[in-house]
């Protein structure tokens, strides 16, 4: 018997395992949507704000709109309202796929504004200077505005993936799997507290393994 088996002897560790994957496959997939989703919107976001190279005053109030009304939702509410709607696109309301729409839908705003605040840390200089050698807007975004702020783009990427995580987790109350899921079935219905103390105990070592690698990049690309 090993340790962890002598430690926690009520726990199916083939089911923790399990778990684990199905937290990872929810993350993997949630976070790939969320960065093609929130990345293009949140520079739409800067684009047509006031004083910016697109400035559309109504088209920003409206993008900011849906924006934070999304992000006002709480998830555990917003994964209820989007059954028809995740049930429709995948043709499931629960499990790992019946998660990924719900969690792409509450973290992509998440992750614009992160964008959009970004973006307005480039010197202004930098960007007034491609204008005048003649760069259009796209020049402008793919070899300026993107490069200038990667560092705050993966700092965004990172605390995304991290408030995932944590959906991932809540989303298990609703059928949605991984460990959220155990905790909630035997730590809190089950009254397990060794479950709840392993799951807890993973989800706290996946953040850190997220931010310790998303500090990395930032400092990496903040030398250069």
């Amino acid at each position: 018997m090993s340790p962890m088996q002598t430690l926690f002897p009520n726990i199916d560790w083939a089911e923790i395992g399990q778990a684990c994957i199905d937290t990872l496959l929810m993350l993997g997939g949630s976070l790939l949507f969320t960065v093609v989703l929130g990345l293009p919107l949140g520079i739409w976001l800067f684009l047509t704000a006031r004083g910016q190279l697109h400035a559309r005053p109504r088209l920003y109030s409206a993008l900011s709109l849906v924006v934070n009304v999304l992000r006002s939702v709480p998830f555990i509410i917003l994964m209820i309202l989007l059954i028809p709607v995740t049930k429709a696109i995948t043709g499931v309301s629960i499990g790992i796929r019946g998660a990924i729409v719900p969690l792409v839908i509450g973290a992509a705003p998440f992750l614009a504004r992160l964008v959009e605040t970004a973006l307005r840390e480039v010197d202004r200089g930098v960007i007034e200077a491609s204008q005048a050698m003649g760069a259009t807007t796209s020049q402008i975004v793919t070899r300026v505005l993107l490069p200038e702020a990667r560092p705050g783009l993966i700092a965004g990427a990172t605390v995304t993936a991290v408030a995932l995580v944590g959906y991932t987790a809540m989303g298990g109350i609703v059928g949605a799997g991984g460990l959220g899921a155990l905790a909630y079935q035997y730590g809190y219905n089950g009254y397990k507290p060794d479950y709840m103390l392993v799951t807890v105990a993973l989800l706290v070592v996946l953040v850190q393994i997220l931010q310790s690698l998303g500090d990395r990049l930032v400092t990496r690309y903040s030398r250069r």
